[in-house]
Formats: C-alpha cells, sequence, structure tokens
C-alpha cells in the first residue's frame, strides 16, 4: 500500500504547506540503484587508528572521495567514525563531537556508520564503558538523524582486523542504498571469514538459492533480489498459492515448487528439486511464516499450534536434514525471518512473538554448528513493512504505526530483502548468529 502522506509532504504546494505548519516530513528513502553513486557525497572518516587507516583506503579503492578532516560547508555522503581503538570514555569525546559538527553538512540519505570493539570482550571496565557507550551514542545519533539518513555500527570481535572481508561488505552494505530501512543497528563481524566478489553487483553469481513463503509480498521481493544479485532461485510455497508462486517463477526465470513446509518431506523435497535441477544448493531463506492473533486470554490451540507449526518448528526441521545432506553446500548460508514481536512482543501476538522469538534462539544456538564448516545462519527482523498484511490494520492505527520509527514511514518489503540477500552473500560469512532489525528504529532503546 503506497504511503499517502509520504508522498504529500514530499511533492507540490502540500510540501510547502507541510513546513509552514510544521507537520512531521518523512522523507524518501535513498534506495538502492545501480546506476547511482554508492553515496551522495565524501565520506569524512574521523579516528587516528590503523583501521582507520585501513578504511580509508579501503574507500579509495571503491572510488569514493575520502576526507580525514571536514571542510565547513561541503556536503558529505557519509561519515566513518572509527573507534576500535577507544580505551576509555574520554577517548569517545573528540570524535563524536566533530561528528556532530559535521551533521549539518550530512546529505539527504547519507550514513553515518561508527566501527568499534565489543564491550563484553573488554577485560578493562574503563575498556568496557567506552565501547558500550559507543552503542548509547550510535543508537542516539540515529533518532536525531533527519532526510532519510540512517546510523549503524560495525563491531569487530577481538582478534578481527578492519581487512577482512566481511567488514568491506558490512561498510558497503551500511553506505548503500540498500541499507535505507536499517537504522541505529549494529553488525558484528566475529570472524575473518568471508570472500568478496568479483562483482559488486552480482554478490550472488553462481549460487542456487530457496525461498519459502515466495509467492507474494516480502518473500516475492526476496526472490526477485537474489535474482537480481546472481543467484538461481526457487520459489515455494503452498499448492494453494500456486498461480501466483509460478507468475515469480518466470519472472525471475527460476523454478517454482509447491509445497507445504509443515510436512514431514518438505526439506527432502526441496533438496531433491535443486540437486535434480541445479546439482547442489547453497543458500536457504526462511520466510514463511503466518499470524493467528487473539489476546491470550482468548487463544485456543488451533491459533497457537499453527503459528509454532509454520514458523519455527519448520525451520528446525529443515535446517536438521540440510545441515545433514551432502545437497547442502558446506559453506551454506541461511536467513531466517523473525520479527521485532520476537524481541519486544506485541499486544494480541503471543503465539507470533513466541515462533519468532524461537527462530531467533534457533539462528544462535545453529551458528556455531555452521561456523566450522565455513558456513552461517542470521535471522533479519522487519518491523512496519508495507505488505497485504499491514494494509489491513485499520487506517488510523497504520498511520500511527508508521511515524513511530526515526524514519516517520514503514519499510518496504524490498528493504528486507536487500538485508537478506547481503546476509546470504559469502563476503558476509564473518557474521554469524546475528540479528538485524530493518526496522527504521522503531522500537525504543533499539
Amino acid at each position: 500500500m503506497s504511503d499517502t502522506y509520504l508522498n504529500l509532504v514530499n511533492s507540490g504546494f502540500t510540501k510547502e504547506l507541510s513546513k509552514k505548519l510544521g507537520l512531521p516530513r518523512p522523507a524518501i528513502l535513498r534506495r538502492f540503484d545501480p546506476s547511482r553513486p554508492l553515496v551522495p557525497g565524501p565520506v569524512l572518516v574521523l579516528g587516528k587508528s590503523t583501521a582507520a587507516d585501513e578504511l580509508s583506503r579501503l574507500l579509495l579503492g571503491w572510488d569514493q572521495d575520502v576526507r580525514r578532516h571536514a571542510t565547513p560547508k561541503e556536503k558529505l555522503g557519509a561519515i566513518l567514525i572509527v573507534l576500535d581503538d577507544a580505551a576509555a570514555p574520554a577517548d569517545l569525546g573528540e570524535p563524536t563531537l566533530a561528528t556532530g559538527a559535521a551533521l549539518r553538512d550530512l546529505a539527504p540519505g547519507g550514513r553515518v556508520i561508527t566501527v568499534s570493539r565489543p564491550a563484553a570482550e573488554a577485560q578493562d571496565p574503563a575498556a568496557a564503558a567506552a565501547r558500550q557507550g559507543v552503542d548509547g551514542t550510535l543508537r542516539s545519533i540515529a533518532h536525531e538523524l533527519r532526510g532519510g539518513a540512517t546510523a549503524n555500527g560495525i563491531v569487530l570481535a577481538n582478534g578481527v582486523q578492519a581487512t577482512a572481508p566481511s567488514v568491506a561488505a558490512a561498510l558497503r552494505f551500511l553506505l548503500s542504498g540498500k541499507s535505507a530501512y536499517v537504522s541505529g543497528q549494529f553488525i558484528t563481524v566475529g570472524s575473518d571469514a568471508g570472500e568478496l566478489p568479483a562483482d559488486w553487483n552480482a554478490p550472488l553469481a553462481g549460487k542456487v538459492a530457496v525461498v519459502t513463503g515466495a509467492a507474494r509480498g516480502i518473500g516475492a521481493a526476496i526472490a526477485r533480489v537474489l535474482h537480481r544479485d546472481g543467484a538461481s532461485v526457487i520459489v515455494v510455497d503452498v499448492p494453494a498459492a500456486g498461480e501466483q508462486l509460478a507468475k515469480v517463477a518466470n519472472e525471475i526465470s527460476g523454478t517454482a515448487l509447491q509445497v507445504d513446509i509443515t510436512r514431514e518431506d518438505a526439506a527432502d523435497r526441496i533438496l531433491t528439486h535443486a540437486v535434480e535441477r541445479y546439482g547442489h544448493l547453497d543458500i536457504v531463506i526462511h520466510n514463511a511464516g503466518i499470524t493467528r492473533d487473539k489476546l491470550l486470554a482468548n487463544m485456543d490451540e488451533a491459533r497457537w499450534g499453527s503459528v509454532i507449526a509454520v514458523n519455527i518448528a519448520s525451520q528446525l526441521r529443515m535446517n536438521e536434514t540440510f545441515l545433514a545432506s551432502a545437497g547442502f553446500s558446506p559453506e551454506g548460508r541461511i536467513v531466517s525471518l523473525a520479527s521485532t514481536s520476537g524481541i519486544a512482543g506485541n499486544r494480541g501476538q503471543t503465539n507470533y512473538a513466541a515462533s519468532k522469538g524461537g527462530v531467533i534462539g534457533m539462528v544462535r544456538a545453529t551458528a556455531p554448528l555452521l561456523a566450522p564448516r565455513g558456513g552461517s545462519i542470521n535471522a533479519v527482523a522487519p518491523g512496519f513493512i508495507e505488505t497485504d498484511m499491514t494494509a489491513a490494520i485499520p487506517a488510523l492505527t497504520r498511520q500511527v504505526a508508521r511515524r513511530l520509527s526515526s524514519l516517520q514511514q514503514g519499510g518496504l518489503p524490498v528493504d528486507v530483502a536487500e538485508t537478506i540477500s547481503f546476509l546470504a552473500s559469502d563476503s558476509a560469512a564473518g557474521v554469524n548468529g546475528q540479528v538485524v532489525r530493518v526496522c527504521g528504529q522503531n522500537m525504543v532503546g533499539a
């Protein structure tokens, strides 16, 4: 569903009227367009560590204009704050205040990105305080940005260098329009695993991916983006959605498989299809999910059981089969759809929240099983996304839900799909067991 208010405050006389009335004016977000630059202006790199020098060289290698000191009145495409050497809270002051002075020059759709170390891995209380301080600082900056700009962080686990492939992949994702609806989030790079693509515009070239629940909405968007990024895609959905599923498959030159993922043999059927058609399976996207909302006091067994069966039990069962099969690549990647409801809960969604919280638990527990073989598993937690499901929400409630995030609007299915494609790439292999929220920072404290 189109956001009429968003369109009105960004065009014609209503744009000027909204300015005069002081109404909220959500910006049209800078989304990925391969014909446009990676960032809409020079990148200001702040910090004095070796990592700051290494990341500056990386950006120069991508033909970006890099500044190590701000030039007054020069519009900036991004600000990169490298704080991996912060040893005490006092170390945050200079670079953070320099960032504040440069924020007025940040272009619409600009990016602020921190690079830091995890507080939990610090041995010294002062270092832990500084590292945790980065968390609060970055999330606060994200709340203060306007014009569709976002702020996110990259956390380097101890021992991981700024030259690691997944650091480059995360930085490029967060700088680009692919992260348009990701804000106030941290991506932890836990290892040096990963391999940079020969072509950043085709990071999934040669890969075979399966997407469940792909007949419409977010699932169809995921299939389209994976195909755009070079993968051969198998789209899966229930037989009742067969006609729409075939349309998606034809659109992306993929293949369709009608199967109910709650069946005991669902994973075997997917593997058989993938091996017979393509010879192997590299990427699994667990997107299929349902809602059966009801206040817990009125919840019946059917509503509870069906949501658990589709949203989490099926994934657990299929993953067990995939990981035991030679048909699933040893370096296979799994990305599961969680939800902000699984993190913060939601009224009337105890069953849904239990299932999505379960997805997060499954991802964290499965990550160590995949790491030794070079694989990875991560989760994406969407917030308010413009889909058929959210279009059914009463109009006033829908408007309020849209404006609650820092970006003051709902996300699009493609925003979820872009994040999934990033996590499914070999260049992101060092990101494992993570949950990335695609919610425009609509959760308080996140």
